[in-house]
This record gives C-alpha cells, sequence and structure tokens, in this order.
C-alpha cells in the first residue's frame, strides 16, 4: 500500500528533535553520540544529518561503519514519526559506497517506500558534504510495528520511568516511536 504521511505529523522543514535524550542517534545527553538533526521532509520522507567525530572512527581518520549503519537506522527509524507508528527496526540492509572522513558532515535522505499491515518498508541515502555530495552509504529497511508494551517489557525500568514522566509531553511520546 502506498504510504500516507498522518494529518498530526510535523509539518515539512520542521526540526524533530530528539525522542529520546539519551538516545546514542538522537540524543543530546550522549557525549559520544550522533546528535543527529532531523527534519520532517514532504510526503513520508526525512532528511538528517551529522558531523563525524573522532570519536566514530574505525579506521584512522575515518567513519566506523558500524556509526553510519546507526546514523542510517536511526534516520529511517524517525520516519515512523511521519506515520506516527510506534516500530522497530526488523531488517537493516547497508551498502558502503565510499569512506566518510572525520570531520565530513553526512547528508542523510530517507522515505517510506511502502506499507503492508505491521510492516514499513524504507530507503536511506547518506552523502558527504552536502544534498548533492558524492554517495557514501545506502541502505533499505523493515520496520514493524509494536505496541509501547514491547519497550515497557524489555527496557530497563528506570529509564522507562524516565521517559515517561519527561515533563515535554510531545518528546515523552516519541521515546516510544523509534528502534529501541
Amino acid at each position: 500500500m502506498k504510504p500516507a504521511r498522518h494529518p498530526d505529523a510535523p509539518a515539512p522543514g520542521e526540526l524533530l528533535g530528539a525522542h529520546y535524550e539519551h538516545c546514542f542517534g538522537c540524543g543530546g545527553g550522549q557525549v559520544h553520540g550522533l546528535h543527529l538533526e532531523t527534519r520532517a521532509g514532504e510526503g513520508v520522507s526525512v532528511t538528517a544529518e551529522f558531523t563525524v567525530q573522532p570519536a566514530h572512527q574505525g579506521a584512522p581518520g575515518l567513519a566506523h561503519g558500524g556509526i553510519l549503519a546507526a546514523a542510517l537506522d536511526e534516520t529511517l527509524g524517525s520516519l515512523n514519526w511521519l506515520l506516527r507508528t510506534i516500530a522497530v527496526t526488523g531488517r537493516l540492509e547497508t551498502d558502503f559506497l565510499r569512506p566518510v572522513p572525520v570531520g565530513a558532515t553526512l547528508h542523510l535522505a530517507a522515505e517510506v517506500t511502502a506499507v503492508a499491515r505491521r510492516k514499513i518498508y524504507s530507503s536511506a541515502t547518506g552523502r558527504i558534504g552536502g544534498p548533492d555530495g558524492p554517495l557514501a552509504v545506502r541502505a533499505e529497511a523493515l520496520f514493524v510495528e509494536v505496541a509501547v508494551e514491547h519497550f515497557v517489557h524489555h527496557g530497563r525500568e528506570e529509564e522507562i520511568q524516565a521517559a515517561m514522566s519527561d515533563p515535554d509531553r510531545i518528546r515523552r511520546a516519541r521515546a516510544f516511536e523509534v528502534n529501541p
């Protein structure tokens, strides 16, 4: 089925912000995290960017492949906010096309390509230096819709309580809307 943006989804261009302060991908509470900044796009799409820091390297001077996969996963997971669906990563297939140097800014673009019952299919690309820069990574993903109880059952009690008691109602709701 063709994906449809939820009527209450953030407007195109709107910064989504962190879904949880301690998320490695988007949270500000992670010193060595990605601090990914994601914006809603047109339709069911988002854009994001992050700058590769020295703590993100694998080979000397280059981003670790796992960090790049995490950035793609976080960006793809943010698409669920536009569907207003709670979903987790079921599959992430990543292609590494060129090295990404420390200090480079990676521009990511992702979109939902299909929705079939609880399954959400999506794709993403990462380009070095700008939206039209050289293609460095790409991914295809499958997210699976889950109930909020998934996180309550599998998460640590203190983090669940912290997320639930966050005075920012929107961020509290978003804490359970992307991949764990």
